[in-house]
């Protein structure tokens, strides 16, 4: 089900990005080397439109997607993360994207890909000043070693508009590295015979018995 937006002056339930913009950090835990995203117009872009939150509003940079509206952000961590928040810039105009469908730990996502089902979907309002923070489902985001974000379409849902992206945030906490992350699976993996003990005495008398 999607996540709806519901803004007026009495009622919204999506939050202030501007709370705890000290949070908003888990850019610096992508490995942007290896983030790319599919149907972008300007091969390399999306690496530029994860950055801090105090350059969230640079206009330098964006995404724009190439022979119709829509893109696919693949983007890998350096590690294991929890994302608690989304901040997605747009123009404020058609070309805003006007959903986003978020897919956790499947790398390497193509087009073919989108049609299964997403971990959480979000419709977006549009905020060109990176104001509105898109709480996610933490039972769903509490280990994720890779993102993709799929935007379907944009606000004129007109393939002649091409779909732009400014800047994506991430609020969240930084878990694990990848190095530490295989030591405690080598670890795990281990058979540990306190796991498996049993009571030789009481399994004696059952047989007795």
């Amino acid at each position: 089900m999607a996540f709806r937006h519901n803004c007026n002056k009495e009622n919204c339930d999506h939050q202030s990005a501007n709370d705890q913009s000290e949070e908003w950090n888990l850019f610096c835990k992508i490995d942007l080397d290896n983030v790319q995203c599919l149907n972008e117009e300007t091969d390399g872009s999306c690496k530029k439109i994860f950055r801090s939150w105090e350059d969230r509003l640079l206009r330098e940079h964006n995404v724009k997607s190439d022979v119709d509206q829509e893109l696919l952000f693949n983007i890998p961590f350096s590690g294991t993360v929890k994302i608690k928040s989304i901040v997605i810039i747009g123009e404020n105009n058609e070309s805003h994207p006007y959903n986003i469908k978020l897919f956790k730990n499947k790398p390497f996502m193509t087009f073919d890909d989108v049609g299964i089902e997403c971990d959480q979907e979000i419709e977006l309002v549009k905020d060109p000043e990176g104001i509105v923070a898109y709480p996610l489902k933490m039972v769903k985001f509490s280990s994720v070693s890779h993102l993709s974000i799929y935007v379907p379409r944009n606000y004129a849902n007109d393939n002649d508009v091409q779909t732009s992206v400014y800047y994506v945030g991430l609020k969240g906490e930084f878990l694990a590295g990848l190095r530490q992350q295989v030591v405690i699976t080598n670890y795990e993996a281990k058979p540990n015979p306190a796991d498996h003990k049993t009571n030789v005495t009481e399994s004696f008398f059952q047989n007795v018995s």
